[in-house]
C-alpha cells in the first residue's frame, strides 16, 4: 500500500537503529580491542586505542571523530602504558572499566560509587564517558563514573576544574610530558582555595600564573574572556563545591589546553582552513609572569621598564630594581597610621593575588571600606561582584603582588596608604590635613571611648543575671545562650552514663536537645585547670571561626557558678581514641588517617593565614582532634590559644602551659610561641598517625630516643617505613607513607626557622612527586635515662 513503510524497510531500519545505539557503548559482554573503536551517537568523538606522536607505545583514548589529524583530548592510562597491541578494554559486571594487558594483568581501571545491576559505558557527544546502569534513562545525571572527573591535559565544555569539598575530588589538569608521552607533566592548572579562590598555574613547585580572582563576569587577569553568543562562563562557589566551567551555545569544537610549557590556550576548530585557531591565550605577555614585579608594583607591557610602583610606594632595592630586577618589589614610602590612613584608588588593573584575603558577598562597597579601616593589617579592598554596579566585599591583608595594568578591568582596587600620600598640592594643604585628622582621632576616640564605655556597662549588666559573679565576660553577645534546664534535661541531669571524655578540664558530656539534636556539653569542674580567662579565650576565638576542620560551637551555658560550653557532637570521639588502643587501630586504615592528616593541616592553615586573625593553637594533640560521623578531622579545645594581629609574629608567656610531647623547644624551655610552635605539634601527630605510637611513652630497647628522635634515625638509616604501625600493612600507600614521614619530620626540625609554614605542609601533603628538603634534627632528640621508670611505657623492638 503507498504511503506505508514496508517490512523489509521497518526491519532494515530497527536494525540499523539497534547497531547505532551499539556502537557508542561497552557492555560486560563487548570489550574493546585494539583496533576496535566506539563513537559516540552524534559521531562527534572516538574512542579507542591509539600511539601519540612518534611513540609506539599504545594508549586508550578519546579524540575527535571528524578532525584530523586526530586531536586526542583525554586518556585513561596515561602513566602505564601497553608496548604491544594486545590490550582489552572491558568492563566488569560491578561497573568497573579494566584495561588488561597480555598478560592478563590489569594496568588501569576506574572506580565506581555504587554497585550497578546492569552496568555499561557509553561515550556522549560531550566527550564524557560514563559508567551507568543500562536501565537508567539520564546516564549524564545518574552516573557511577565518568571520565569528566579525571581530567589529563584538556578542559572540554561541561568539563569542571576545581573542587568538590564534600567528596574531596580534585578537579585539574596537568600538561603532557611531551607529544610523545601523555603522562603528566611538570605543569598543571589547579584550584587555589586559600582566601577568596583563583587558579594557579604550577610548573613542578613554583607558581608561574595566576588566574586572579573572579568578578562576577571574569578573572581579573582576562576582562576579555566574557561570556559570547558561542560561550557561557560560570565559577561556582558554595559550601559543596568551588568550581570554574563553560558551556558551548554552538555546535563548535573547541577545548582549553595546557601545554608543556605551563600555558593555558582556549583552541577553536575551523572548519575551512582545518586547523584550530588560537582563540585566546591567558597568558600572553611577559606581566603574566606570576609577581614579576614584587610587592607593591604593578606591571604594564607597554613601558619600559615594565615595572613601577604603585603610588606612595619606592623599590625596596634601588640599585636592584634599576638593574631590571624587580622581584624584591616596593616598601610604603610614608608609614601607615591604622584608622588615620586612606585609601588611593586604581583603575584598570588585574587585583592582586587573593591568597591572603577575606570575602562576604553580602556587604556593600562602603562597609567594606569600614571594615578595612578597622584592621591595621587591611592593605587594600574592593568589590567582590561587578555586576549590576557592584556588590560584595574582599579585603586584602598583606603585601599585594602579582598586580599588571590592563584595559577593559571593571573593577576598582582601594589600596591603603598614609593619608599624606593623597594630598599632591603642598605642604600647607598637608599640615593641614594632619592636623584635620588628629583632631578628629582626638574627637573619635573620645566618642568611641564612650561608646565604648557605655556598651561595656550595658552587656555587664545584661550579663550579670547568667553568671552572678562568674566573670566570664561578654565578648561575644551573638553567641547563643543555653539555660541551665534545657542542658541538665539534655544530659540527664549530667549522668555519669553520659560521659564520653575527661581532660584537665572536666567531663564532656553528651546530650540531646528536645529538637533531636546530639550535642556535646564541656563542662569546667571546679578543680578544674582551665579557668576562667580560658573559657573566655574559647568562647571569643571560636565562635568566629567557621572551617570544616574546626569543631563548631554552638552555644554555651552561664548560669550561676555553671560555665558550659556547647558544640557539635562528634560521634567518633577523638583521635587518640583509635590510634593508641590496639583493638581498635585496624578499624581506621591508611586512607582514613591520611585523609586526617591532610585535614588536621586544612584547619591549622585557616587559623594561621585565612581566619581574621592569625590563631596559635598551643595545645594541639591527638585528644583535641575529634572525628565525626565520617572519620573528618575537626580540631578542638581553644582555651590556650592565642590571636595575632597586625604584623605579630611571635608571642612570650612566663606561664607554659600545654601538654609535653606536643610542645615544640622553644615553648617548653623559652614561653616562645608562635605558628611554628603548631608547625612542631603538628608534625608530632602525622608521626604518630603513622606509627600509632605516642611520642612521650615510645621506648626503643636499642636507644632511648622518644618517638621523634626514632623516626630521625630510621629516616636517616633508609628505614623510614619501619615506623609504620603494623595494622597498615594491608592498606597503605608507600609514597604516600614516606611523603608523610618526610613531612612530619621537617615539621619537628628544633629550630622554628627550619619548619615549613602551614601552606608547606598543606601543598607538600596533596602533591605527589614533589622533591622536599631533607629534614635536620628534631626538638628532644635527646638519650633519656635509661633507668627512668618505665611505667605504662611502651616497648618495641
Amino acid at each position: 500500500m503507498k504511503g506505508r513503510p514496508s517490512l523489509v524497510f521497518c526491519s532494515i531500519f530497527f536494525s540499523i537503529l539497534i547497531i547505532s545505539t551499539a556502537l557508542d557503548t561497552i557492555t560486560t559482554d563487548k570489550p574493546i580491542r585494539d583496533g576496535d573503536t566506539i563513537v559516540s551517537a552524534g559521531g562527534v568523538y572516538e574512542l579507542g586505542f591509539f600511539s601519540p606522536g612518534n611513540s609506539k607505545n599504545r594508549y586508550v583514548g578519546i579524540w575527535y571523530k571528524k578532525i584530523s589529524p586526530r586531536t586526542v583530548v583525554w586518556v585513561a592510562n596515561r602513566n602505564i602504558p601497553l608496548n604491544d597491541t594486545s590490550g582489552v578494554l572491558t568492563l566488569r559486571p560491578n561497573g568497573i572499566l579494566v584495561l588488561i594487558n597480555s598478560s592478563n594483568a590489569s594496568i588501569w581501571s576506574s572506580n565506581s560509587s555504587r554497585s550497578l545491576k546492569n552496568a555499561e559505558a557509553r561515550l556522549l557527544d560531550s566527550g564524557n564517558l560514563v559508567v551507568s546502569d543500562g536501565n537508567d534513562r539520564d546516564p549524564e545525571i545518574n552516573f557511577a563514573w565518568q571520565s569528566f572527573d579525571y581530567p589529563g591535559n584538556t578542559l572540554l565544555p561541561g568539563m569542571k576544574l576545581g573542587r568538590n569539598l564534600v567528596t574531596g575530588m580534585d578537579w585539574y589538569i596537568s600538561s603532557w610530558k611531551s607529544t610523545d608521552d601523555p603522562a603528566p607533566g611538570e605543569c598543571i592548572e589547579r584550584l587555589d582555595s586559600h582566601g577568596y579562590p583563583q587558579f594557579f598555574v604550577w610548573k613542578n613547585s613554583s607558581i608561574v600564573f595566576s588566574t586572579g580572582p573572579w568578578n562576577g563576569i571574569a578573572f581579573s587577569s582576562s576582562p576579555n574572556i566574557k561570556p559570547t553568543i558561542y560561550y557561557t562562563f560560570g565559577f561556582v562557589i558554595n559550601q559543596q563545591e568551588i568550581y570554574f566551567k563553560y558551556e558551548l551555545n554552538e555546535p563548535l569544537p573547541t577545548r582549553i589546553v595546557i601545554n608543556q610549557a605551563g600555558t593555558v590556550d582556549q583552541l577553536t576548530w575551523i572548519e575551512r582552513s582545518h586547523s584550530w585557531l588560537l582563540y585566546v591565550a591567558t597568558q600572553s605577555d611577559t606581566c603574566d609572569r606570576f609577581s614579576l614585579c614584587g610587592p607593591y608594583a604593578s606591571c604594564n607591557i607597554n613601558n619600559s621598564p615594565p615595572c613601577d610602583c604603585l603610588q606612595g610606594f619606592e623599590p625596596r632595592y634601588p640599585n636592584q630594581w634599576y638593574a631590571a630586577d624587580w622581584s624584591s618589589g616596593c616598601v610604603r614610602r610614608t608609614p601607615l597610621a591604622c584608622n588615620q590612613d586612606g585609601f588611593l584608588k586604581l583603575t584598570g588593573i588585574k587585583m592582586p593575588n587573593s591568597r591572603h584575603s577575606w570575602y562576604n558577598q553580602s556587604m556593600d562597597l562602603e562597609g567594606c571600606k569600614k571594615m578595612c579601616l578597622a584592621y591595621c593589617n587591611c592593605t587594600a579592598y574592593s568589590n567582590l561582584d561587578v555586576r549590576n554596579g557592584g556588590s560584595g566585599c574582599l579585603l586584602w591583608f598583606g603585601e599585594l603582588i602579582d598586580i599588571r595594568e590592563l584595559s577593559h578591568i571593571e573593577q576598582d582596587l582601594f589600596v591603603r596608604v598614609a593619608a599624606s600620600e593623597l594630598d599632591s598640592d603642598g605642604n600647607r594643604r598637608r599640615k593641614r590635613s594632619a592636623l584635620i585628622a588628629i583632631i578628629s582621632a582626638v574627637v573619635a576616640a573620645f566618642i568611641l571611648s564612650f561608646v565604648a564605655w557605655f556598651s561595656f556597662q550595658r552587656k555587664n549588666r545584661r550579663t550579670e543575671k547568667y553568671t552572678r559573679g562568674a566573670e566570664v565576660g561578654n565578648e561575644d553577645p551573638e553567641l547563643p545562650l543555653f539555660d541551665l534546664v534545657t542542658v541538665t534535661s539534655a544530659t540527664k541531669n549530667f549522668s555519669s552514663a553520659n560521659v564520653i571524655g575527661e581532660g584537665g578540664f572536666g567531663p564532656v558530656y553528651k546530650g540531646i536537645l528536645p529538637n533531636g539534636q546530639d550535642i556535646a556539653v564541656k563542662r569546667p569542674s571546679k578543680y578544674s585547670g582551665q579557668g576562667v580567662q580560658e573559657l573566655k579565650n574559647e568562647i571569643v576565638l571560636i565562635s568566629k571561626l567557621q572551617h570544616r576542620n574546626l569543631v563548631k560551637l554552638l552555644g554555651c551555658c552561664l548560669e550561676g557558678e555553671e560555665r558550659m560550653l556547647i558544640y557539635e557532637f562528634m560521634p567518633n570521639t577523638s583521635l587518640d581514641y583509635f590510634i593508641f588502643d590496639p583493638s581498635r587501630d585496624p578499624s581506621l586504615p591508611w586512607k582514613n588517617r591520611f585523609e586526617i592528616a591532610m585535614g588536621i593541616s586544612r584547619g591549622l592553615l585557616y587559623l594561621h593565614q585565612d581566619s581574621r586573625f592569625r590563631i596559635i593553637h598551643r595545645d594541639l594533640k591527638t585528644s583535641n582532634i575529634l572525628l565525626d560521623s565520617d572519620l573528618n578531622a575537626k580540631i578542638s579545645d581553644f582555651g590556650l590559644a592565642k590571636s595575632f594581629g597586625g604584623d605579630q609574629m611571635e608571642g612570650k608567656t612566663k606561664r607554659v602551659i600545654g601538654t609535653y610531647g606536643y610542645m615544640s623547644p622553644e615553648y617548653a624551655v623559652d614561653g616562645k610561641y608562635s605558628v611554628k610552635s603548631d608547625v612542631f605539634s603538628i608534625g608530632v601527630i602525622i608521626l604518630e598517625i603513622i606509627s600509632g605510637r605516642r611520642n612521650r611513652k615510645f621506648r626503643h630497647l636499642e636507644h632511648h630516643h622518644n618517638l621523634l628522635g626514632h623516626a630521625w634515625l630510621l629516616w636517616n638509616e633508609g628505614k623510614a617505613l619501619e615506623l609504620m604501625d603494623e595494622c597498615l600493612k594491608e592498606s597503605f600507600s608507600e609514597s604516600q607513607v614516606l611523603r608523610c614521614i618526610q613531612v612530619g619530620l621537617l615539621c619537628v626540625q628544633k629550630l622554628p626557622e627550619d619548619r615549613p609554614t602551614m601552606a608547606s605542609v598543606v601543598f607538600w601533603l596533596g602533591n605527589e612527586g614533589l622533591a622536599l628538603p631533607q629534614p635536620k634534627q628534631p626538638g628532644f632528640f635527646i638519650e633519656r635515662n635509661s633507668m627512668e621508670s618505665t611505667e605504662s611505657a611502651e616497648f618495641i623492638s
